[in-house]
């Protein structure tokens, strides 16, 4: 579990691609100080698990259903990611309570400077869009962002200059794309709502006499 606050920005120093895989290598200094194989650290929205990692540097396999619906399929050496060690059950929460599991993929369709604030307005699917309220939160490439509007096609963030300054999404342009995790808590709302079976092996009986 992670919070969306990015640690630092790391480069892709390799990237093997396999059938429908890759093996990512990714240089980093921050990051790697107290990490062990097996943590996880998620980068750019995507939950990595390492697998070998030195002090600059850890490796990771991507799985092809992680290619599928992120831009790691996109990423070449070079390219910054945005890098967040998991949360410590001990760590304020500054953001939000991201998964690393991403949703989708979304497109920058306009970006502008107002005074000390950059704007996007990003589009995405309904699939996406259905999740996003103004006033939530939101994680691009692993960024806890509020959003402050939300219609049928795209949805609006401003990040603010130290996020400017220690993410890689300004590095993006008008066109790219964004990984995207919904909130958390409104998946698992609506699946409740949704399901109208008793969870697990509960007697159902049981379940009305108590009121359930």
């Amino acid at each position: 579990m992670f919070t969306g606050i990015v640690e630092e920005t790391g480069i892709i120093r390799s990237i093997r691609p396999g059938a429908r895989s890759a093996k990512l290598i990714v240089s980093a200094r921050k990051v790697t100080e107290d990490i062990k194989t097996g943590d996880s650290i998620n980068t750019n929205g995507v939950c990595l698990t390492v697998i070998a990692m030195d002090r600059e540097s850890f490796t990771a396999d991507i799985m092809p259903e992680t290619m599928r619906r992120s831009t790691f399929r996109d990423l070449k050496p070079g390219n910054r990611v945005n890098l967040e060690r998991a949360l410590r059950l001990s760590d304020r929460l500054g953001g939000h309570m991201v998964s690393g599991h991403i949703d989708g993929t979304g497109k920058i369709e306009k970006q502008w400077e107002e005074d000390n604030a950059v704007w996007f307005i990003v589009t995405a699917g309904k699939e996406i869009l259905r999740y996003i309220v103004e006033k939530g939160s939101v994680a691009l490439d692993g960024i806890s962002l509020t959003v402050t509007g939300v219609d049928e096609h795209s949805f609006r963030v401003s990040i603010i200059p130290h996020t400017a300054e220690i993410t890689s999404l300004t590095d993006k342009k008008v066109g790219e794309m964004l990984n995207i995790e919904c909130d958390l808590f409104a998946k698992y709302i609506e699946k409740l709502l949704q399901n109208d079976k008793p969870v697990g092996n509960i007697d159902p009986n049981l379940l009305e006499k108590f009121g359930f």
